[in-house]
């Protein structure tokens, strides 16, 4: 059985390819998860995850744009922004615990991203959750 973190992770995968321009990413998620072993109760949290970000992706992108400091927000990476715009939601409108969040964002950033990635994303998030709280 598949983790949450597994979960999240497949999450940033769909927004990912969501954000290249694949918008009917939705019509191949359950080919995809299948493939990751992600079933039941974690396929339904991965879709949650994915679309609660989508429907809210106004509000998350525009909540991270605030925090950024010296970051044109065009610039930043897409597998960067799939992990900021997963954790800003479940921070956000999830209203996860911002420790917990900001600790699997930072996993994800290790396992996908830049070697520096994960410092920067750290910084966002808490920005993010300090904004919000």
């Amino acid at each position: 059985m598949a983790t949450r973190h597994q979960a999240r992770s497949a999450a940033v995968g769909l927004l990912y390819a969501y954000d290249l321009g694949n918008t009917d990413i939705a019509q191949f998620s359950d080919e995809i998860l299948e493939e990751h072993k992600i079933r039941n109760k974690q396929r339904l949290f991965t879709y949650e995850l994915f679309q609660g970000t989508i429907d809210h992706l106004e509000k998350i992108d525009s909540e991270i744009i605030r925090c950024l400091k010296e970051w044109d927000y065009q610039g930043i990476g897409k597998v960067e922004k799939a992990i900021m715009r997963l954790g800003a939601y479940e921070i956000i409108i999830a209203g996860t615990d911002r420790a917990i969040i900001i600790n699997e964002a930072v996993e994800l950033a290790k396992e996908l991203a830049d070697d520096k990635s994960h410092k920067f994303i750290n910084g966002v998030l808490d920005a993010v959750g300090k904004i919000d709280s």
